[in-house]
C-alpha cells in the first residue's frame, strides 16, 4: 500500500510490524542519450512491480527524487542535495518513521551516490536507540538485492551495474524508448579503477567526458525487461524477510548465532 494514499487515521490503524520502505533516487544527468530522471523512473518501476507482487504487506513511502549526486555537478540538469545535507534528511525520515511507531524501515536505493549516506543514516539511527531491541533498520540498493552478479542468461555485455550503461539504458528502452537519443557512435567508457578496492575520491567528469560509464551500445528492451524481472524479483525475495523477521533477533532466525 502507499503511505500517501491514506488518511492519517488509516495510518494510525495500521500495524507497526508492517515495513515501512522508503524509494530514494536522484536527478542527474545520464550521458547523452538518457534523462535526468533515470534513477527516478528505474526505482519507481521496480518499485511498482514489487509493490503488486506484496499487497498491503508493505507500506512505501513516496520516491524521494532528491539525492546525493555532487558528483555530477559538472554536468547540467543534475540536482543534489549537499552530502551532509542529504544524510541529515535521511535521519531525519527515519526519526518520523520511528515517531508514528513503525519498526522495520528500509531505505530502497536506486542510485550508486546514495549508498554511502543510506547506510551511514540507518548506522546513525541504530546508534541513538540501541537500548531498542525491537527495531529493523535496512538500507538496501535494488540492483544488488540479489545474488551477485545475477543471473540474467545469455547476452549481456555487462554483469553489474554501472552509470547511463547497458543496463539502465535497455530499462529506459523498455520503460519510456522515446526518451532515449541514439547510442550507436557511443564510446565504451570502463568503470575499471586500477587503484581498487581502495575509496577513491571523484567526479564524474575524472572518469567520463561525456557523462556515462559502460557500453549503451548492447542495450534493447528485451533486456531491459529482463532486468525488472530480475530486480523487483530481488526485492521481492528480500522484502519477504524483513517481513518474516521475528521481531527481537539478528538474523531474524530465533536461536541464531
Amino acid at each position: 500500500m502507499r503511505l500517501q494514499d491514506l488518511k492519517w487515521p488509516e495510518v494510525d490503524g495500521l500495524s507497526r510490524d508492517l515495513p515501512i520502505v522508503a524509494p530514494i533516487a536522484a536527478v542527474e544527468q545520464h550521458g547523452h542519450h538518457l534523462p535526468v530522471f533515470t534513477d527516478s523512473m528505474l526505482l519507481g518501476e521496480v518499485v511498482r512491480r514489487a509493490s503488486e507482487a506484496l499487497g498491503d504487506r508493505v507500506v512505501w513511502a513516496p520516491l524521494l527524487w532528491l539525492g546525493n549526486s555532487h558528483h555530477h555537478m559538472d554536468f547540467p540538469g543534475t540536482l543534489s542535495a549537499e552530502p551532509r545535507t542529504y544524510l541529515d534528511l535521511l535521519g531525519g525520515l527515519i526519526e518520523n518513521f520511528l515517531a508514528h511507531g513503525f519498526r522495520r524501515i528500509v531505505f530502497l536505493n536506486g542510485h550508486g551516490g546514495n549508498m554511502v549516506p543510506s547506510s551511514q543514516a540507518i548506522f546513525e539511527a541504530r546508534q541513538r536507540h540501541r537500548e531498542r531491541k525491537d527495531l529493523l533498520l535496512l538500507s538496501a540498493t535494488y540492483w544488488a538485492s540479489g545474488p551477485q552478479p545475477p543471473d540474467l542468461g545469455p547476452g549481456f555485455v555487462q554483469d553489474h551495474m554501472e552509470h547511463a550503461c547497458e543496463w539502465e539504458t535497455s530499462m529506459i528502452l523498455r520503460l519510456a524508448p522515446h526518451l532515449v537519443g541514439p547510442t550507436k557512435d557511443l564510446p565504451h567508457v570502463s568503470g575499471a579503477d586500477g587503484f581498487a578496492p581502495a575509496a577513491h575520491g571523484w567526479t564524474t567528469k575524472d572518469r567520463s567526458e561525456s557523462g556515462h560509464i559502460g557500453d549503451p551500445r548492447h542495450a534493447s528492451a528485451e533486456k531491459g525487461e529482463t532486468l525488472f524481472r530480475r530486480f523487483s524479483t530481488d526485492v521481492v525475495a528480500f522484502l519477504d524477510k524483513v517481513i518474516a523477521w521475528d521481531g527481537r533477533s539478528w538474523s531474524g532466525n530465533e536461536g541464531s548465532a
